[in-house]
């Protein structure tokens, strides 16, 4: 028993050694992180999230989340009677259903991950896109083919949006004075619309208008898979077009890909797609020499 202790509490020294020039590495830097999946609904991993964002915050990084919410929009429109519909992965939004989902997001999500993360002894505050002018969009249209020999269908989503510009003071601002910003993927308008919009697209495009050192996509998935199920722990961008046309990269993981190369084509240095439904899957990522997931690079 005494070994075995001795052991644990040798392995755990090698870790902080081995994370030391990362944690040099990435001093000062910027780390954007989507939030999302079932990692928000497990408590165990929703505290180790916070104490994982902490944590990054008080060794000198500038942790910026944005956070889903699908799984809780869900259970409140069931609990409505309000029906969903989902065209690529993406909810199509009526008012009813823009009105549930902001009030999920920018409010009951966003306070609990900001109350989370300021029980760890962060400094967390909450923000949607609609803040400070931080995310203005436009209403996105879908282009959906289900057979090649016929026109592709142009389906209107409601209030579902895409991102036209991020104006990231607020951001500075909190970041600069030891805050963690914590932002719900929701936009403004021309019109002064409310646009539901992918939190992954929303991630990139903060990525790119904070210039991050990285982004993070937090999933339920380890990461990229090869044909034979084995992790790809690396892929550049030259390999990304071939990788879809072979179908390895198929379904949700195509966007999250897409969004990806946008922010590496953009200057962000990498980005991370890791599993986080594994505990501390963050610090795995980023302070550990093999890191847990697929990083993608120019």
């Amino acid at each position: 028993m005494i070994s075995d202790e001795k052991t644990a509490k040798q392995n755990a020294a090698d870790i902080l050694v081995e994370s030391l020039p990362y944690i040099r590495h990435f001093y000062g830097r910027t780390i954007v992180v989507k939030y999302g999946g079932h990692a928000m609904v497990d408590e165990q991993l929703k505290t180790d999230f916070a104490k994982d964002i902490t944590l990054l915050k008080f060794i000198g990084l500038n942790p910026v989340v944005v956070h889903g919410g699908g799984p809780q929009i869900n259970l409140v429109l069931d609990q409505m009677g309000i029906c969903s519909t989902f065209v690529r992965g993406m909810r199509l939004t009526d008012q009813p259903t823009m009105d549930v989902v902001e009030m999920v997001l920018g409010g009951k999500v966003n306070k609990a991950i900001v109350a989370q993360i300021n029980q760890e002894g962060g400094k967390a505050v909450g923000l949607s896109g609609k803040d400070g002018g931080l995310i203005r969009s436009r209403k996105l249209h879908i282009m959906h083919q289900v057979d090649a020999d016929k026109p592709p269908e142009i389906i209107d989503p409601g209030l579902v949006g895409e991102v036209t510009h991020i104006d990231p003071d607020i951001i500075n601002t909190l970041t600069g004075k030891g805050f963690i910003p914590i932002i719900a993927p929701v936009g403004t308008g021309e019109r002064g619309e409310t646009f539901n919009i992918n939190a992954d697209l929303v991630a990139a495009k903060i990525a790119i208008a904070l210039s991050a050192h990285r982004l993070i996509l937090l999933t339920d998935v380890d990461g990229v898979m090869d044909s034979a199920g084995n992790l790809l722990s690396s892929i550049h961008a030259a390999e990304v077009d071939e990788l879809i046309r072979k179908k390895i990269v198929t379904g949700g993981m195509i966007p999250k890909i897409e969004y990806a190369m946008d922010a590496i084509q953009n200057k962000v240095e990498k980005v991370h797609i890791i599993n986080g439904t594994r505990r501390h899957s963050l610090l795995l990522e980023l302070f550990t020499d093999k890191g847990i997931g697929t990083e993608l690079t120019e």
